[in-house]
């Protein structure tokens, strides 16, 4: 009999964000072996193991889960998580006592936890399948720009650079929800500002909240995908992006640095618009530099393998059920 593991997700596919797509996936993988249930709080019913997605947002699961020692319980550490909340939010540093395991979404992630904390995390790199690059558009040059527009994504500074450059070819198209519907904070005077951006500069194309697959064919047929992001955990998008032979012009952050590996050509300082400008100049006039960021990204591709990340996340979850149950078996001896 499969033994029943939770999920659990501060978002669910009504938010249509990363921590939704990771639930989503992870899910599907642990069918063959699990009966697996997603959802935004533990009900309190029997489980044999918890995967619960953010340290902070889920420690009210992550509490009574641990406290009912139903089973093992793996604590999968976000963007906001690991930049921010596990050096001063109790909860969140709460969370990490509790776990099993923890979990971080690219190899940058272990140097933000303590030596102690380090030695029962794991490293599970997020995956994509691989889509052949679209055509893109011929008259304009399309940089996009994936985010539900909060103060953690930066879109500002993507606007702010494009205000740089007087190339009337250069088109800048945003995806996500104008409002903050994450959870992070100041989303909706970001939002605001951005909408306001776009008012003033019609090379910046708004097309609110997609479905994850309208979002995918947009990607592939994109010039570059822009990451402004003060921090991310590990973003799918640059996954989606990299898998579908799209080049990434990112921020100099962990979660990215991760991904992209730290000698990526296509990395600009936190907030830097004219750094932004710069590369994004770059890649409109200079054909080699362009070239040299696609090499880059096809050479990480592999790591980005969905049958990568499914075989961890079984490893994950069979850790979690039978080194537990094991574990149990002999403190009752």
């Amino acid at each position: 009999m499969k033994p029943p593991i939770v999920i659990i997700s501060p978002a669910l596919a009504d938010a249509n964000n990363g921590n939704w797509q990771t639930a989503r996936r992870w899910a599907s993988f642990l069918r063959h072996q699990a009966r697996v249930s997603v959802a935004r709080t533990w009900d309190g019913s029997a489980c044999a193991a918890m995967i619960a997605l953010h340290a902070r947002r889920s420690a009210d699961s992550i509490a009574r889960y641990a406290a009912s020692g139903s089973g093992g319980l793996g604590v999968v550490l976000t963007g906001t998580d690991l930049y921010r909340d596990i050096r001063g939010d109790a909860s969140a540093q709460r969370s990490l006592e509790l776990a099993d395991r923890l979990v971080v979404l690219q190899p940058s992630g272990l140097d933000e936890l303590s030596a102690r904390h380090r030695a029962k995390a794991v490293v599970i790199v997020q995956s994509a399948p691989a889509l052949r690059a679209g055509r893109p558009r011929q008259r304009t040059f399309d940089l996009l720009l994936v985010a539900h527009l909060r103060a953690e994504k930066d879109p500002m500074t993507a606007a702010r650079a494009l205000a740089r450059l007087e190339d009337p070819t250069l088109r800048l198209v945003h995806i996500g929800a104008i409002g903050d519907r994450s959870g992070g904070s100041a989303g909706n005077s970001v939002g605001a500002d951005f909408v306001a951006a776009a008012g003033r500069d019609p090379r910046i194309e708004l097309h609110g909240a997609l479905p994850h697959a309208a979002t995918r064919q947009l990607i592939k047929r994109a010039r570059i995908l822009l990451l402004p992001s003060r921090m991310e955990g590990g973003a799918n998008v640059i996954v989606e992006a990299v898998r579908s032979g799209v080049p990434v012009i990112a921020s100099r952050i962990g979660g990215s640095v991760g991904l992209l590996g730290a000698d990526y050509p296509g990395l600009f300082p936190v907030g830097d618009d004219a750094a932004l400008a710069e590369l994004i100049w770059r890649t409109r006039n200079e054909a080699g530099f362009l070239a040299g960021l696609r090499r880059h990204c096809e050479q990480r591709g592999a790591l980005f393998d969905p049958e990568r990340e499914r075989d961890a996340v079984r490893a994950l979850a069979h850790n979690l059920v039978f080194v537990h149950h094991a574990s149990s078996q002999e403190q009752e001896q």
